[in-house]
């Protein structure tokens, strides 16, 4: 396996167990995703980020993978609805699903595995009417996509 799944870039979640570690990891692994996150730091230079989705799967990413050339400035999810201010998850700023608007990013990175779904209803209803672009944190082949669509 690639040493980006062996380096641990966040310590203060070094010791801590994230639940499916073993299953996703492989999961990123299996869609190069240690290949795919370089092109998109490179390619989101200088623009502020929104990762979306506070689960295992980003838990995972931010534990074992170098997120700093992205300008993250949060997470959401929408179990922040009701969050304390200045709350932080993995050491990020968290953002209700309707305060993503008001912290104008420029991109949301949605951090699920499965995220069809989650992108249509982003960008056809929380962030209609904004220039706020929605795209995967993990891109899979198209093929891929069709089958999780139809099965």
């Amino acid at each position: 396996m690639s040493n980006c799944f062996e380096q641990n870039i966040n310590t203060n979640h070094m010791e801590e167990k994230i639940p499916d570690e073993l299953v996703n990891t492989n999961y990123l692994h299996k869609y190069k995703f240690e290949q795919t996150l370089p092109k998109l730091v490179k390619k989101l230079k200088n623009k502020k980020v929104i990762l979306y989705g506070a689960g295992s799967f980003l838990a995972l990413i931010i534990k074992n993978f170098d997120l700093s050339g992205l300008n993250i400035i949060g997470v959401a999810d929408k179990r922040f609805l009701n969050h304390e201010e200045n709350e932080n998850w993995n050491g990020f700023k968290v953002y209700s699903i309707e305060e993503m608007k008001k912290a104008k990013p420029d991109y949301v990175l949605v951090a699920t595995k499965f995220y069809i779904n989650i992108i249509e209803d982003l960008y056809y209803n929380v962030l209609k009417d904004t220039k706020i672009k929605v795209k995967p944190l993990m891109k899979k082949p198209l093929i891929t996509l069709l089958k999780e669509i139809w099965e």
